[in-house]
């Protein structure tokens, strides 16, 4: 009952946010410098196909009357009309999400595979050689741009030493499960393995350096905050009963020190999870990588409003959502942040 009001309440928050991006993102077309009716206008238009765009856009109308109606359409699902590509923003913006949440995802997988390890170890052999390198990876990943990691991967790893590619994928990880599950003549048709394979082969070859690029800071963090957390736990009384009680030393690390530093690990993932959605545009950009942070600096450059808020929207929502998720996971893992 308690987990059911603290998630309701949660939620609540979580609509009332995701309403003040929205807002915010909204506000944004009129405040900023340019008029969007120049943008899709021609460059010869004349006043009064000037007048019609604006109209069509609904500039025209007042601006409560222009709010109202971009909220009813959001809640329809539509984020308007893109002039200058020709379709619906949704179709376009809901078409690069995939690309951002496989990089974002990928970044994370590599910060924890490399960051609880190497944070445990810096924990475990506190003034050792492992410790002191392990501290310095951590100030130099927290300290490196990543856009200028990405570029000296980028000149190393991929036109010097030719190991890695630089364009932009050919194929995303869910398109290569489109190989296991096919439909011919409305029936299942043999799994192409293969295919799935190969696609899946390209699509890590592909995300290698850029998931590297954007989990680099995150690894660093992450590893920070196992290791302060690893050294709090074995000073705790119940790791000395453990130890008195002749447990393995590696049992008393991995099952009941670590297991109480995930906790707040947990937290920091899934909040991290949705900065680096966001956080991505530069990452992207360095890489050409297909996903809403190249279509939001594509849209900037065009003044393509529609595009630009859409994404935006799509961005603060999905970071909202991690939030509520992350909150919840918090609460099953420790009750007692719910009463």
């Amino acid at each position: 009952m308690a987990l059911g009001r603290f998630l309701l309440k949660r939620g609540i928050q979580g609509v009332l946010v995701v309403w003040g991006v929205v807002t915010a993102v909204f506000l944004l077309r009129f405040i900023t410098p340019g008029d969007p009716v120049t943008f899709v206008a021609p460059l010869d238009a004349s006043a009064e196909l000037r007048a019609q765009i604006a109209a069509e856009l609904g500039l025209d109308q007042p601006l409560y009357v222009q709010y109202a109606d971009y909220i009813v359409g959001l809640l329809q699902g539509d984020m308007g009309y893109s002039y200058l590509r020709g379709t619906e923003a949704s179709t376009i913006v809901l078409a690069r999400v995939p690309a951002t949440v496989e990089l974002a995802v990928a970044a994370t997988v590599v910060a924890v595979v490399i960051a609880i390890p190497l944070g445990v170890i810096s924990a475990t052999r506190r003034r050792d050689p492992a410790d002191y390198g392990a501290t310095l990876f951590s100030l130099v990943g927290i300290s490196t741009p990543n856009f200028w990691l990405g570029i000296m991967l980028i000149l190393v790893l991929s036109v010097q030493l030719d190991i890695f590619p630089t364009s932009r994928r050919p194929i995303g990880f869910f398109e290569t499960f489109a190989f296991l599950v096919t439909v011919e003549n409305g029936f299942a048709a043999p799994m192409n393995v293969g295919a799935f394979l190969d696609g899946l082969r390209t699509w890590l070859w592909h995300i290698a350096l850029p998931a590297v690029t954007l989990g680099t800071y995150f690894t660093a963090l992450v590893t920070r905050l196992t290791r302060s957390g690893m050294i709090e736990e074995l000073g705790q009384p119940y790791v000395r009963a453990a130890r008195a009680k002749g447990l393995p030393e590696s049992l008393i690390q991995y099952k009941h020190a670590l297991q109480n530093t995930l906790i707040p690990i947990v937290t920091v993932l899934g909040l991290q999870l949705g900065t680096l959605i966001g956080g991505a545009v530069i990452t992207e950009a360095v890489f050409a990588w297909p996903g809403l942070g190249t279509l939001v600096i594509d849209s900037i450059n065009v003044r393509d409003w529609p595009l630009i808020q859409g994404s935006l929207i799509v961005i603060g929502t999905g970071f909202v959502l991690i939030n509520i998720f992350v909150d919840a996971l918090y609460a099953y893992l420790n009750p007692r942040v719910v009463h």
